[in-house]
Parts: structure tokens; C-alpha cells; sequence
């Protein structure tokens, strides 16, 4: 029976998993990969489920009746992904999960091995992160109800800017209120962990170690300033719908459009939490889709004021993450928009000439690795993201 490490990330509907095989060295491609959508569906929608091999070769694909009594839809999903695991072909052992936990507030700068204690810990920085953290429990909690004894680890999306200056993290807020936790964390901390740990292969060491802007773009978008291949600030604060615009969310707001709404528009928490997380950002302005290549493809003129805001507001952050700096050695895009979307690296490095930076058309439109010129003062690179890998590798680590 062969060893894996299984990665999770537990969202309010859907599971993605990826099983990596245990070895020395943990290699970057998962042997498998996949997802768990319409968890706790309602209207008796039938969950999903869906895994492909490390060829990309579909190995099921089928819904999942995950009603019942005595366990939750997320403890059921994931009896299912156990048993199928045992199932598949000679069946997995698996040796560790590795749970993707979005907030570590400032008490975890680094993945820990979970116990009960630690877990309630956890569940006390579930007002700091109330959309996120309690399906990252729900996934923790059914895995050791599952599979009792196998090693469970967390890795944080907060824990690569716990190395942020401290005026990087502040607000300018009573120290009654930043004492109770109210500060900038950022986020997509592993997947810039990722970035930083394979930037030198694509930089080189001197480069790599400078000043570098990483533009984390897809339906959740942030940008980390590294020197040394460190978080120096980020986009992203208390939360991860601050920053840049995304998919449905705002990003940065005024604090008073909040006071307007609720003052004359009666709009309560829930309300506000709706129009900020669910309703705005590209879906919002556009009003045709949250999907960055819908709107490419649209003539609408609303789509094309979408994109050109998306990209406006990035331009805006490289020249604040720039200043933090003290000037820009290269930049990088990574996440399914960073990786996949010409016309937006087109549209923002088009504005970046003032920093010296030129970009190649041609590559840029054959998703090339480096996609600025040889005369450019600015490398441009793009960097496919692999957080799973990294959430692997840690557990691989801490269970040895």
C-alpha cells in the first residue's frame, strides 16, 4: 500500500484535495487531484464529486448523497474521500493531512501539528475570520473523525506576514482596539511562500533576494511586497476583502460608504457582509459576470470598465508596495488571472513604464515564463502558484 500526504482546503461548500506521495523529497505534482462541490446544497441538490490522476486523466466523476442524521455534510464528504482513497487501485496509507487554515492571528507564524488544544485555539480566531475559519474547523474536525491518529497539520494563510515591520501591521486605531487583534495580517500567504521559495530558479539568487512585487490575481486577488523573499507589506489587512478589487469582492473601500449605507440605507452586518464579499468587485461593476474571461470576451462597455478598473487598482498598489520598497526589481504574476490573463498583464504593465519596465508582447501572449524584454529595468516573470505542494512539504516536515 503506498504512502501519501493529503492536502484540504475546507471551504462553506466545497473540498479540494490533492494526495502527494510521501518520499525524501516530496515531488510538485500531486498524484491525484480534486473536489468535493455542493456541500450542504440546499433544495436537495446532490453534492459532487470529481478526481483526476497526475496524467489529468479523469478517475471519477459522480454525485454524493451527503444527507443524513447523525453526521454533517462535511464528515461524510470527506468518509467518502477516505474510503475512495482505500479503494483506488492498491489504496493509500495516508501518513498526514494538511489543512489549509486561513487565519493564524499573530500567535502562528509557522504550520503546527494540531492536538485538541491547539484546535481550540483555532476556534478562537474565528471572529477574526467568521467566512472562512469555521469550514477550515469543519475539515479538521471530520478528518479526525475519520482517520483518528493520523497526524493532522495547519498551515497558514497568515503566517508568510507574520515577518512585516510592525507599522506595517498597524491601524490608526486606539490601542484598546489594535490590542484586541485589529491589525493587518494579510493573506494567500502560502501561495506566496510558494513564489518566494522557487523565485532564484526563475531570478536568480541576486534578484530574487531584492525587491519583488508578487501580483496574486484570481477571484481573490492581493499583491505581497518581498525583500529577501520576506513580506515587507501587503495588499490584503484584517481581512481578505480588503486591497484589490476581485471577483465579487470590494476590496479597498472609504470606511464611510459603510456609514452612508447604513445610515441611509438601513443596511445591517449581514447585509454590508453580502455587498462587500458576494455582490461587488467585477460581478458588481460589471454586472454580467465575476469571471475574468467572460469579461474579456464581452464588447459590453461595462465589462471593458470592469477590467479597466481591476487593472487600474493594481497599477495603484504596485506604486504603494514600490514606496514600501524603496524601488522594484521585478514583478510577478501568479493565480489563475496572473497566470492565464494576457490582456490584464498587458493592460498593467503598460502603465508601469515609468519604472522602466518593458514588456514583450509575444511572450506575454504565449503565457511565457518571462514575459518582459532583455532592455527592461523590471523583470516580469509568471510563476504558476502550488500551495498544495507547500502545505505537503510541511507536513512531510513536522510528521518525520
Amino acid at each position: 500500500m503506498a504512502e501519501g500526504i493529503l492536502t484540504l482546503n475546507a471551504g462553506s461548500s466545497s473540498i479540494k484535495f490533492a494526495l502527494f506521495a510521501r518520499a525524501a523529497t516530496i515531488p510538485r505534482r500531486p498524484e491525484l487531484v480534486g473536489q468535493i462541490d455542493g456541500i450542504g446544497a440546499l433544495g436537495g441538490q446532490a453534492a459532487h464529486f470529481k478526481v483526476r490522476d497526475a496524467a489529468g486523466q479523469t478517475l471519477d466523476d459522480i454525485d454524493l448523497d451527503l444527507d443524513g442524521p447523525t453526521e454533517t455534510p462535511h464528515r461524510k464528504a470527506l468518509s467518502f474521500l477516505v474510503d475512495w482513497l482505500h479503494r483506488h487501485e492498491a489504496g493509500w496509507r495516508i501518513a498526514g493531512v494538511g489543512h489549509r487554515v486561513v487565519h493564524g492571528a499573530q500567535k502562528f507564524s509557522q504550520p503546527i501539528v494540531l492536538d485538541a488544544a491547539i484546535v481550540d485555539t483555532l476556534r478562537g480566531f474565528v471572529p477574526l475570520a467568521p467566512l472562512h475559519q469555521p469550514h477550515n474547523l469543519a475539515g479538521i474536525d471530520a478528518m479526525n473523525a475519520a482517520m483518528p491518529g493520523v497526524p493532522q497539520v495547519a498551515c497558514f494563510d497568515t503566517a508568510f506576514h507574520r515577518s512585516q515591520p510592525e507599522l506595517a501591521q498597524l491601524f490608526a486605531l486606539p490601542r484598546a482596539i489594535t490590542a484586541e487583534g485589529v491589525r493587518r495580517y494579510g493573506f494567500h500567504g502560502l501561495s506566496y511562500e510558494y513564489i518566494a521559495e522557487v523565485l532564484p530558479q526563475h531570478l536568480g539568487d541576486g534578484r530574487a533576494n531584492g525587491r519583488v512585487i508578487v501580483a496574486h490575481l484570481g477571484n481573490g486577488a492581493s499583491m505581497c511586497a518581498m525583500k529577501g523573499r520576506r513580506s515587507v507589506a501587503s495588499t490584503m489587512g484584517f481581512t481578505a476583502v480588503d486591497g484589490l478589487m476581485m471577483g465579487t469582492r470590494t476590496g479597498n473601500l472609504d470606511p464611510g460608504v459603510l456609514l452612508y449605507l447604513m445610515d441611509y440605507r438601513q443596511m445591517d452586518a449581514k447585509a454590508l457582509t453580502r455587498l462587500l464579499y458576494k455582490e461587488s468587485g467585477l460581478l458588481g461593476v460589471s454586472g454580467i459576470s465575476q469571471d475574468m474571461r467572460v469579461l474579456l470576451d464581452s464588447p459590453a462597455p461595462e465589462a471593458r470598465e470592469a477590467v479597466g478598473l481591476f487593472c487600474y487598482r493594481i497599477v495603484r498598489e504596485i506604486g504603494s508596495l514600490a514606496a514600501a520598497l524603496g524601488g522594484l526589481d521585478a514583478l510577478v504574476f501568479t493565480g489563475g488571472i496572473g497566470e492565464h490573463g494576457a490582456p490584464v498583464r498587458q493592460q498593467v504593465c503598460a502603465e508601469l513604464g515609468w519604472l522602466g519596465l518593458r514588456l514583450d508582447a509575444a511572450a506575454n501572449a504565449a503565457n511565457a515564463s518571462k514575459i518582459s524584454t532583455s532592455d527592461s529595468r523590471i523583470e516580469v516573470c509568471v510563476i504558476p502558484t502550488n500551495e498544495e505542494w507547500i502545505i505537503a512539504r510541511h507536513v512531510a516536515e513536522l510528521t518525520a
